[in-house]
């Protein structure tokens, strides 16, 4: 994936979020765009150091079509044979699954943590739910840490966001869904983007109801888009209309 560096020569998160979005509404294979995840994930989320994604069929079989490194394929591996762990809980909970500190003897996967320490350096996880296309699996994007308590508040926030917008996108790019309006606004401003997201996660919304409530506000309060979209990057968003 494409990075813009920022003025202190880190990847510039709004420029991350609309090559991710360019790559999932136009990408013509799936395996790149879970891969893509996976590389924006390290990017994006305070404290990851390694990222995968997990699916689950209706028949049970667990599988991992895309991990950033070796790492990641290890514990989702751990996790698949065990049949625990946040990430395996998150293909069935909606909520956020956070281990921040496996060193911790109170994690309650102990099995898991005893061969997660053994084996790997990761010494924190977090899982979030993602929708697979068609609604016939059940997905999972998977964060990894290699320092304990390497997961803060930000990280669970930012991950969420992600994990949100790539939900809806992969659904759209499945269903050859235009949203032509939508993909403009993510490709032209990154704040837009980025405050779609950020409703889709808060209110558990999908992107055409995010970007309705922006377009409605934009309309209300005669701003313009991108104007609504940093209202709700700098906190605003619990005041729009839901």
């Amino acid at each position: 994936m494409p990075q813009t560096a920022g003025s202190d020569g880190t990847a510039d998160p709004g420029e991350v979020f609309i090559a991710l979005g360019q790559m999932l509404y136009h990408g013509p294979e799936f395996d790149h765009a879970h891969q893509a995840i996976c590389a924006a994930a390290v990017v994006l989320v305070p404290g990851c150091d390694h990222a995968s994604v997990m699916t689950r069929s209706p028949e049970g079989e667990l599988a991992s079509p895309a991990a950033t490194d070796s790492v990641a394929r290890m514990v989702e591996q751990l996790e698949q044979e065990v049949h625990a762990g946040p990430c395996v809980d998150a293909l069935v909970d909606d909520k956020p699954r956070l281990a921040p500190d496996l060193t911790d003897p109170d994690v309650p996967w102990p099995t898991l943590r005893a061969r997660v320490l053994a084996t790997t350096p990761v010494r924190g996880m977090l899982g979030f739910q993602i929708a697979v296309p068609g609604g016939r699996k059940l997905g999972a994007l998977n964060l990894f840490t290699d320092r304990a308590g390497g997961f803060t508040d930000a990280a669970v926030h930012q991950g969420s966001v992600l994990a949100a917008f790539c939900s809806v996108a992969l659904n759209a790019a499945e269903q050859g869904q235009e949203a032509q309006e939508l993909r403009q606004g993510l490709e032209s401003n990154r704040e837009i983007g980025k405050a779609i997201g950020l409703l889709m996660a808060h209110h558990r919304i999908d992107d055409a109801a995010a970007f309705e409530i922006l377009r409605r506000t934009s309309m209300d309060l005669n701003l313009k888009l991108a104007e609504v979209a940093e209202k709700v990057l700098s906190g605003h968003h619990d005041q729009l209309p839901g």
